[in-house]
């Protein structure tokens, strides 16, 4: 980050619970659209390096649940995930940005990853596949870079079948100590770096229709966390009338 470049994010954008910042108002997504066009020659040997955990944990977790099915993943970004998860799998992919998606599309060709059917690009937050079409969605580092987190989670939701799961892999922010004290003086900066340094797990549990059934802090130092959602069958939404 440049030390003369200021924040566009204005002090009374951010959210703030007994004189702390605890929220982070919209980040536009031509903003995020910027922020990845910067990252794109750099972001596997940068913040590619920091995730490899994360992305690993998550590929592996999706790998032992299905022994055939179409997994879709939300922001995918260069790719760095795709060569980890099983052949046996159709994956697709999506992502905002048409620079992080040239580079996946390299990535597929050089490496031979046929299993990976298709790379979109798309908004997380207004998917263009119909209801239940796949048997995981999975959403790595994205809920902190999109504009509206909770749109976004309704539709992962959407686009899992009933039984399926959603898989995500992000970063929650602390209230206390050191790494709290860093990631409230981040905030401001969120515009610039193209994400939340200051995000609440409550933004992510907004679907009724999913059912939390794993929280795992990822290494390196438990910076990342894996949730697991599994998404209830229809029928189950909905009350039995009495006759």
């Amino acid at each position: 980050m440049n030390p003369n470049t200021k924040p566009r994010l204005r002090v009374e954008d951010l959210e703030r619970s007994n004189g702390r910042i605890v929220g982070i108002g919209r980040i536009e997504e031509d903003v995020v659209k910027v922020a990845y066009r910067r990252w794109a020659p750099i972001y596997d040997h940068t913040f590619g390096r920091v995730s490899t955990e994360g992305r690993k944990s998550a590929a592996q977790v999706i790998n032992k649940s299905l022994d055939q099915g179409r997994v879709l993943e939300v922001g995918v970004g260069t790719g760095l995930a795709l060569g980890d998860y099983g052949r046996h799998l159709e994956v697709v992919g999506i992502d905002l940005s048409p620079d992080m998606l040239d580079k996946a599309r390299e990535r597929v060709a050089n490496e031979g990853l046929d299993h990976v059917t298709g790379l979109h690009e798309m908004d997380a937050g207004d998917l263009q596949f119909p209801d239940n079409s796949f048997d995981i969605v999975t959403a790595m580092f994205v809920m902190t870079v999109v504009p509206e987190p909770e749109k976004v989670m309704r539709e992962l939701a959407r686009v899992t079948k009933p039984g399926g799961e959603v898989v995500l892999v992000n970063h929650f922010s602390q209230t206390e100590g050191v790494r709290g004290w860093v990631e409230r003086r981040m905030a401001p900066f969120a515009e610039i770096i193209g994400w939340r340094s200051v995000f609440d797990q409550s933004r992510v549990m907004v679907c009724d229709n999913l059912t939390l059934s794993e929280r795992k802090a990822l290494r390196p130092w438990g910076i990342f966390t894996m949730m697991r959602f599994k998404k209830k069958a229809e029928h189950s939404l909905h009350p039995i009338a009495a006759e």
